[in-house]
């Protein structure tokens, strides 16, 4: 008994390692059903639930689908994510599925629409298989949840997992899910999924829907998605975009390809193992053939970038959470909202998002960062660009490794500590200027915690840019699975 077990459980671990893209194709041809492949995932959440990365699963809801789509499958019936099951962030409003944006005052709430994004991987044929843990509210950058509790890295559980998306990361990295659905408004897809060793990509600032999803800031928020390759991040992308553009079969080498970096930017305030890591990654993209060139973005951009960005984010926020609320017939209140909160969070809405607040942004400040910081920091991007001929502006995901859970907010780099707001300080300048951004790991630190590389590109050039992080990941290969 134990050895048909022990060979059970390594059956379903090979079917639960299937990406998007090979598990699709292998329900397609009918190699292995949607219910078993839904079953293994389904064990191994079972098996890994103490990474605590989902706040719901309905495993009824999911087998049913699961066979609902053998039975499309075996009539003829073609989609090009039929039959596999893909994660969802708990801020997207999920049709018949529990949506707590973190809240456990929302802990009953059941929406009866989903978000644009959720609707568009149902029409592809997904399947919704569970409700990822996030940050209350998406505020938070480690993935630590008060009521629903601490999201852990798969690849070391002592270590946070990144934020706000924390589940979705470790989902993907554990192999419960092969792709789950984040939101990014400074880092909160690029974040976990640099920590958590997966693959994470953040579109333009409104290509993707955002309809149905609980927000942040109308300027900087945009959905996007967490997978184990470039790959089946290209897929996800067309399914979510509706967009039947045949894939590019261009050339897989970085042969020809420029690449920029801009160290005076991305590089003076990062730990040592990650300065370290990044340069090996660019002499071996030089031996790959690829050019890659430095840039200067200007001495002040980083700090012009972080200041503006934080300037939008916190004036923003209610205005966009009182009208997700009054959209949605989400059963709270903007008040309601803010006594629940966790009261580290509760302080800092207190004092940046509440009109009374002493920090609250004046609208002379918010139309400074809105209309004239954030062009500038545009233009130094185009001109980046520009001047170079670069596909993709090349630095570290994130200045550290995945901190430990409890020194959050002692991040060493080199001899200087920071808080876990400097785990989004590389992110936040593509936010600014709505650039897409990819993130996918370039190894991992002698304590075996992954280390991200982010490629960011010019502005609505997405699937450009996938197509770069695709030769990018050809050189870099992928990490294999933590747990």
């Amino acid at each position: 008994m134990q050895g048909r077990a022990e060979g059970n459980k390594g059956e379903s671990d090979a079917l639960a390692s299937l990406g998007v893209a090979a598990a699709a194709k292998a329900i397609r041809n009918r190699e292995i059903s949607s219910e078993s492949y839904a079953n293994a995932l389904l064990q191994r959440a079972r098996d890994y639930a103490d990474l605590n990365s989902f706040i719901t699963i309905d495993e009824d809801a999911v087998l049913q689908a699961a066979r609902a789509a053998d039975k499309l499958v075996a009539s003829g019936i073609t989609a090009p994510l039929l039959g596999v099951p893909v994660a969802v962030k708990d801020s997207y409003l999920t049709e018949g599925l529990r949506s707590t944006i973190g809240l456990s005052t929302l802990g009953h709430f059941v929406p009866e629409h989903d978000a644009d994004s959720v609707q568009a991987i149902r029409d592809g044929g997904g399947i919704i298989f569970g409700k990822n843990n996030l940050v209350e509210m998406s505020f938070g950058l480690t993935g630590h949840n008060e009521a629903f509790g601490q999201a852990k890295n798969p690849h070391n559980v002592d270590h946070v997992s990144g934020g706000s998306s924390g589940g979705g990361g470790v989902s993907v990295a554990a192999r419960l899910v092969p792709a789950s659905l984040g939101g990014d408004t400074i880092g909160s897809i690029r974040v976990p999924a640099s920590l958590c060793g997966v693959v994470g990509f953040k579109p333009t600032t409104g290509r993707w829907p955002r309809a149905g999803v609980a927000p942040i800031s109308h300027t900087l928020d945009t959905t996007g998605v967490f997978a184990r390759n470039v790959d089946d991040c290209i897929l996800i992308d067309r399914v979510v975009t509706r967009d039947e553009t045949p894939d590019s079969n261009a050339d897989s080498s970085l042969r020809g390809v420029t690449l920029a970096y801009a160290p005076r930017q991305y590089l003076e305030l990062v730990a040592p193992e990650v300065a370290a890591r990044f340069l090996e990654t660019i002499r071996r993209f030089r031996d790959a053939g690829a050019n890659v060139v430095e840039v200067d973005l200007g001495r002040d951009f980083s700090g012009r970038a972080l200041t503006a960005t934080w300037n939008i984010f916190f004036r923003e926020t209610k205005a966009a959470v009182e009208k997700f609320i009054r959209q949605n017939n989400v059963p709270t209140t903007f008040d309601a909202i803010v006594e629940g909160l966790k009261p580290g969070l509760k302080n800092v809405w207190g004092h940046l998002v509440l009109p009374t607040g002493e920090g609250y942004i004046s609208d002379d400040v918010y139309h400074q960062a809105l209309w004239a910081e954030r062009a500038e920091i545009k233009r130094r991007y185009a001109e980046a660009f520009s001047n170079t001929g670069a596909q993709a502006l090349i630095l570290p995901t994130t200045p550290s490794v995945a901190p430990m859970i409890g020194q959050e907010d002692k991040i060493l780099l080199g001899d200087h500590e920071a808080s876990q707001l400097v785990l989004a300080n590389n992110t936040i300048p593509a936010s600014a200027a709505g650039l897409p951004g990819v993130s996918l790991p370039m190894g991992v630190s002698d304590k075996g915690l992954p280390i991200g590389l982010e490629l960011d590109g010019p502005f609505g050039r997405d699937r450009a840019l996938l197509y770069v992080a695709r030769r990018v990941e050809r050189v870099l290969g992928t990490l294999s699975a933590p747990v």
